[in-house]
């Protein structure tokens, strides 16, 4: 196996999301964690002192704020309260990023309460460009886009998950958050290999990925069982060498975050996670190492 110091020169970070019960474990190991992924709607409303608690934390490790409401994968047009909410907040924690799903939150005016894929379209993909643009202007810089989970198709659409990630990031300035148990799960869930959606889209346009785990839900409206992106447990295995293939490929330094909302383990379980992360890591870049020699001897 080739040394590892290529790796550690390409500085990838791992860290971890962060959430009240976790709050005192992270603290005290923060000698193991490079990165804190902040969810940002959670201080959009937020007192002074727990403002001011956020900055003290962000002088102690780098963090990214992640929102969840803003809805920007949509024709409808962008909320622009809640991205001024975004951008009072990144203004006031000066992160290293800041990132969105691309979903949809809202319809004529209801809020759902779910993360919802659109429907993959041409028509979604301009609205989204749309509402990334306001939210770029508005915030003063651009968010990571994660792809999300689903145990449905999105009705209406045209195209397979892949294309239409790909045709966000091909109409937009936007890097990528790829999830890889979201693209994991909906790869169980509806026949694909993501392997081969990596494969297809523009690693280099990976900016951060997520670890997470999930559970089987028998479907009360469709045969069969549905992988269910819950954050309640472990990161399986096959998520880790999706993490390695990614690794393998990108040539930028790379953020993993591992998300965990509910089920809490002992923390090492957690810190193991991690670790199991920066190996995957290390065994990509060693692969990609490799490759690259062997390109460059040829």
């Amino acid at each position: 196996m080739p040394p590892l110091a290529p790796t550690q020169a390409m500085t990838d970070r791992v860290g971890l999301g962060w959430r009240a019960p976790l709050a005192a474990d992270i603290l005290a190991n923060l000698d193991r964690i490079d990165v804190v992924e902040v969810i940002a709607d959670d201080y959009f409303d937020a007192t002074v002192r727990d403002r001011r608690g956020l900055c003290l934390l962000g002088r102690q490790v780098s963090l990214v704020l992640h929102g969840v409401s803003l809805g920007l994968a949509s024709t409808a047009p962008a909320d622009v309260i809640r991205l001024d909410h975004m951008a009072r907040l990144v203004g006031d924690v000066e992160p290293w990023l800041w990132s969105e799903h691309l979903a949809f939150v809202r319809g004529g005016g209801v809020e759902i309460g779910h993360l919802a894929a659109p429907p993959r379209t041409e028509a979604t993909i301009e609205g989204t460009a749309r509402n990334l643009a306001t939210a770029r202007a508005i915030v003063g810089s651009a968010p990571l886009v994660e792809n999300i989970a689903t145990i449905i198709e999105p009705p209406g659409s045209r195209m397979d998950e892949a294309a239409w990630l790909h045709g966000v990031l091909a109409a937009t300035e936007n890097n990528l958050l790829l999830d890889l148990h979201n693209l994991y799960a909906n790869g169980c869930n509806f026949d694909f290999d993501p392997r081969e959606a990596i494969a297809a889209l523009p690693m280099e346009r990976v900016g951060c990925l997520h670890l997470a785990g999930g559970t089987w839900v028998q479907a009360t409206r469709f045969p069969g069982r549905r992988l269910l992106d819950d954050h309640r447990h472990a990161t399986p295995p096959p998520v880790f060498d999706l993490l390695e293939e990614v690794a393998r490929r990108a040539p930028q330094p790379l953020v993993v975050l591992l998300e965990r909302d509910g089920d809490y383990p002992p923390f090492d379980e957690l810190l193991a996670e991690l670790d199991a992360a920066r190996a995957a890591l290390a065994r990509g870049r060693a692969a990609r190492l490799v490759e690259t020699d062997v390109v460059a001897s040829a």
